[in-house]
């Protein structure tokens, strides 16, 4: 199997409002791979084959943010052979994908706990954001080791803090603070949320930040991925009437 980006000659299609940030759940790597009678690495490995992808479909439909849920807080209960796998993944994403991300001006962030990771994925993260931290092209944000939950209370808590120490006052308090206190600080919220695998949930991610973000669920699995399934996602949000809560008038 390829270990480099999978390149994608395509003439977007015009007539779709492009979100300028999407998240995404990557979901059904197990699955698919138990349907083709593989084991569970295999369809990790073509999961991130699924993320070359999308990667090079959100550059060239022109999304400016890119947030792909790839290990929540929950999948340390998996057999630990198979987080060492993920892990592993990780670190050849990183090094193999790094030049070419780098070169087509991506910025890379990575959310989540990292407190929980060993020293030398530490590095590599953070090697990876300070690289690419210049860049201005898409902002591509990797959710790992991430859970909302944690995210809102670890900002909660930071908050707290300052009101403690006279930095802050409790009144002064409003949605602006806590979002500046969140992982995703400084980007805009999505605008559209896409699962694979026909699961109908959002399992802990950007629970805050999705408040009025669509949400788009197909049947595919995420190693099927293709712009086929993207463009498809992109119709339907294009069709939805986003009124943030007022009327159209």
């Amino acid at each position: 199997m390829s270990t480099h980006p999978a390149t994608v000659s395509i003439e977007p299609q015009r007539d779709l409002k492009i979100p300028r940030h999407i998240g995404v759940i990557m979901d059904g790597n197990g699955r698919w791979a138990k349907q083709r009678g593989l084991g569970r690495s295999e369809g990790h490995r073509a999961g991130v084959e699924a993320v070359r992808r999308i990667v090079a479909l959100a550059i060239d439909y022109g999304v400016q943010c890119l947030t792909l849920f790839s290990f929540s807080a929950e999948n340390w209960r998996r057999p630990p052979d198979e987080v060492r796998f993920i892990f592993g993944l990780l670190r050849r994403f990183v090094t193999s994908d790094l030049e070419k991300l780098h070169a087509q001006n991506v910025r890379i962030r990575i959310i989540g706990d990292r407190e929980g990771l060993e020293r030398g994925l530490r590095g590599i993260i953070e090697d990876v954001e300070n690289r690419t931290a210049g860049n201005t092209g898409l902002d591509l944000i990797i959710a790992f080791n991430y859970g909302a939950k944690t995210e809102i209370v670890t900002a909660t808590r930071a908050i707290a803090r300052k009101v403690a120490a006279g930095e802050l006052k409790a009144e002064e308090i409003d949605e602006a603070t806590i979002a500046r206190h969140l992982d995703t600080s400084g980007l805009p919220d999505p605008d559209l949320i896409l699962r694979t695998s026909g699961e109908m949930r959002l399992s802990n991610f950007l629970l805050w930040q999705s408040a009025y973000a669509e949400l788009v669920f197909v049947e595919e699995n995420w190693p099927d991925f293709d712009e086929s399934v993207f463009v498809r996602a992109l119709k339907s949000y294009t069709e939805r009437d986003r009124r943030f809560g007022g009327i159209r008038t």
